[in-house]
C-alpha cells in the first residue's frame, strides 16, 4: 500500500490532484485533516515563482516544509524550471512535481510563457531537458504528471515514462486522456497499463475517479499503484479518506453531519478569509460554499443570498440554515 520516494513514504496511495484556483492552502488543509497520502499544490509557472508574481505565494504555500505535500511547477525553459525547483526545495518543499499534462490553451500555446504543460508531449527531447534540469537541481524527489499523449495519433506516454524514469523521475501520474480530449469523453484507464508496464517506478492513475467504485475500477484496468482524485473532492474533503478506507482498509472517516458539517464549512470559510483577506476571500470562497451547499440541496433563494453576500458576517450568519438539511444529504 505504501509508496516510497527516497526517504518519503506516501500512504495511503489516494492523492489529491492539483486544481487551479481550488486546491489552495485552506482546501488542502481541510482535505489533509481527514487523511490523504499526498496533496499537490496548484500548478505554478516557474518564472512566476522566481519573479514573485502576485498570487504565486498562495499557490505554493502549503508545499513548503509540510509532509505529504508536493509543489507542482510548469514551464518550457530548463533554466527557469531548475531555478524554480531550487527555490521551492530551498524553502522546504519535500517533493517537486513537473506538470506536463495541463491542456489549457494559455499553457500549451507558444505565446506568453511558452509551450508547456501537455504541449511538451509533442517534443519529448525538449521535455527531457526540462526533467533532467529539475532532477539535477534538487536533492528532493521529483515526480511527473502527464497525459496519454497529445492526440490519438501521438500516444507517447509510455516512451516519455521510460525516458523520465531513466532521467531520475521517481513517480508518474497519468491522466487517462490525451491533451486534445481536454476533459471530454471518458478517461481510458486501461491505456495507463501500457505506461505501468514500461517502468518500474510507481504509476498513479488519474481522471474520472470520483468514488471508491471508480477508483477500484481504475486500479484494476491500469495496474497502477494508486489513484489521484480531483473534481470529485470538491465539496467533499473527506472523499480521499473514504476511498482509502474502501480500498486499503484504513480508518473510515467520520463524515460530518448536522452541527459538525456547519462547523467544518464555517471553519473552512474563516480560513479562506484569513489567508486571502476579506475582499478576495469573499470571492474565492463562493465556489467552495456552492459545492458544500450542493451536498444539502440548499434552497435556491438562500443559496443566492450567500453567494452574493458582501460581508463575511452575513455569510456566517446564514450558513447554519443553509447547511442544516441533512435529510436530503448524501455522502456519496
Amino acid at each position: 500500500m505504501d509508496i516510497r520516494l527516497g526517504t518519503i513514504t506516501l500512504t495511503p496511495p489516494v492523492f489529491l490532484a492539483p486544481l487551479a484556483g481550488i486546491t489552495d492552502l485552506p482546501f488542502r488543509d481541510v482535505v489533509a485533516s481527514f487523511g490523504a497520502g499526498l496533496v499537490v499544490s496548484e500548478m505554478i509557472a516557474s518564472q512566476d515563482l522566481l519573479n514573485a508574481k502576485p498570487g504565486v505565494r498562495e499557490k505554493a504555500e502549503l508545499g513548503f516544509g509540510v509532509a505529504g505535500t508536493s509543489v507542482q511547477i510548469a514551464g518550457c525553459e530548463a533554466y527557469w524550471m531548475a531555478e524554480a525547483a531550487k527555490m521551492a526545495a530551498g524553502n522546504g518543499a519535500q517533493i517537486i512535481d513537473i506538470n506536463m499534462g495541463c491542456p489549457a490553451k494559455k499553457v500549451t500555446s507558444s505565446s506568453g510563457a511558452g509551450a508547456s504543460g501537455s504541449a511538451l508531449l509533442r517534443d519529448l527531447d525538449h521535455a527531457l531537458t526540462l526533467i533532467e534540469a529539475v532532477v539535477d537541481a534538487v536533492d528532493v524527489p521529483v515526480t511527473l504528471k502527464t497525459r496519454l499523449g497529445w492526440d490519438d495519433e501521438l500516444l507517447n506516454a509510455p516512451d516519455l515514462a521510460t525516458r523520465a524514469e531513466a532521467a531520475g523521475i521517481q513517480m508518474l501520474t497519468i491522466h487517462g486522456r490525451t491533451r486534445c480530449q481536454f476533459y471530454k469523453g471518458t478517461a481510458d484507464w486501461a491505456a495507463i497499463a501500457q505506461v505501468k508496464s514500461a517502468v518500474k517506478i510507481p504509476v498513479i492513475a488519474n481522471g474520472d475517479i470520483v468514488d471508491a467504485a471508480s477508483a477500484r475500477r481504475a486500479l484494476d484496468l491500469s495496474g497502477a499503484d494508486g489513484v489521484m482524485m480531483g473534481r470529485g473532492v470538491q465539496g467533499r474533503p473527506w472523499l480521499l479518506a473514504e476511498v482509502a478506507a474502501a480500498l486499503y482498509g484504513t480508518p473510515v472517516p467520520k463524515i460530518p453531519t448536522g452541527q459538525d458539517f456547519i462547523d467544518l464549512v464555517s471553519d473552512h470559510y474563516r480560513a479562506i478569509l484569513a489567508f486571502y483577506g476579506e475582499d478576495l476571500g469573499l470571492r474565492v470562497a463562493r465556489k467552495h460554499l456552492g459545492w458544500y451547499m450542493d451536498n444539502v440541496n440548499t434552497n435556491k433563494m438562500l443559496r443566492n443570498r450567500i453567494l452574493t453576500a458582501r460581508s463575511s458576517r452575513e455569510v456566517l450568519a446564514l450558513l447554519p440554515d443553509a447547511l442544516s438539511l441533512d435529510d436530503s444529504r448524501s455522502a456519496a
